[in-house]
Order: C-alpha cells, then sequence, then structure tokens
C-alpha cells in the first residue's frame, strides 16, 4: 500500500463510491458532512471502515479537525508515518 496522500485520498474515494448513495462527483476536496451528507454515526462507521483496511487508528481528538477527504488521507498518513 502506497503512502502517499493523493493514494490513499484515491482509495478512500473509491470506497466512498462503493456507496450508492454518494454523489458521483466526489474529490478530495470534498467535505464529508457537507458534501456527502454524512452524519456523526455514518462518518465514524466510515472511518473504522478506513482504519482497518489500512491498518491505523485515527484518535478522536484528529478526527474532530477532519472536514475533507484529503484531510482525511493526510490524517492516515501523518499517522502512519508516526506522527
Amino acid at each position: 500500500m502506497s503512502e502517499t496522500v493523493q493514494d490513499v485520498s484515491a482509495l478512500i474515494i473509491n470506497k466512498l463510491l462503493a456507496n450508492p448513495k454518494v454523489p458521483r462527483d466526489i474529490s478530495g476536496a470534498s467535505k464529508i458532512v457537507e458534501d456527502l451528507a454524512f452524519d456523526s454515526l455514518a462518518v465514524m462507521n466510515f472511518v473504522m471502515e478506513i482504519e482497518d483496511e489500512l491498518d491505523v487508528s485515527v484518535p478522536l481528538d484528529r478526527l474532530a479537525e477532519i472536514r475533507t477527504i484529503d484531510d482525511l488521507a493526510e490524517c492516515i498518513v501523518s499517522l502512519k508515518k508516526g506522527n
């Protein structure tokens, strides 16, 4: 698995597009709550799915700072690098 933000963002977008309720025109700049209409429970469930796939754990304090898909990808890459 690549550790670049772009690759992790693409993986996240592909996972999101597997959900038929997610808009088809999403990008890394898409806001998870506003653009995807995810509520807090949906965000938590989706992040747990990504955590399992990428073998990483996103702390709640860092999750609170995430707004976009790229934010989530940057956080995951940072965590995997030990930051």
